[in-house]
């Protein structure tokens, strides 16, 4: 059963440091590559960063050097780093397996909110 559950949002200031954790069920996260995507009102989910489940991380260009991704392959767990804010980073981020190498897991979890804002 796929159980992807998203944490960590809320609001932040634009240079801030938050953490967002994705639990994801045991069965399809181990040999699965995972990924955050983040989707804002009027646009569709877009691909923020991914990492293989050797760890191996990518990153879209608008979040390099600024976000990391990392892997606790011991705890089913994802996270995303997200450093130096800024206001383009608001939106509802989710986890789900890396597109790249498949079709999104079904059900998508409810996602976080971060909202950037002074």
């Amino acid at each position: 059963q796929v159980q992807l559950v998203e944490s960590g949002g809320g609001l932040a200031q634009p240079g801030g440091s938050p953490r967002l954790t994705c639990a994801a069920s045991a069965s399809i996260f181990t040999a699965n590559a995972m990924a955050w995507y983040r989707q804002t009102p009027g646009k569709q989910r877009e691909f923020v960063a991914g990492i293989s489940s050797g760890g191996t991380a990518n990153y879209a260009s608008s979040v390099k050097g600024r976000f990391t991704i990392s892997r606790d392959n011991a705890k089913n767990t994802v996270y995303l780093q997200m450093d130096s804010l800024r206001l383009e980073d608001t939106g509802v981020y989710y986890c789900n397996r890396e597109i790249a190498v498949g079709p999104p897991l079904s059900p998508w979890g409810q996602g976080t909110q971060v909202t950037v804002s002074s």
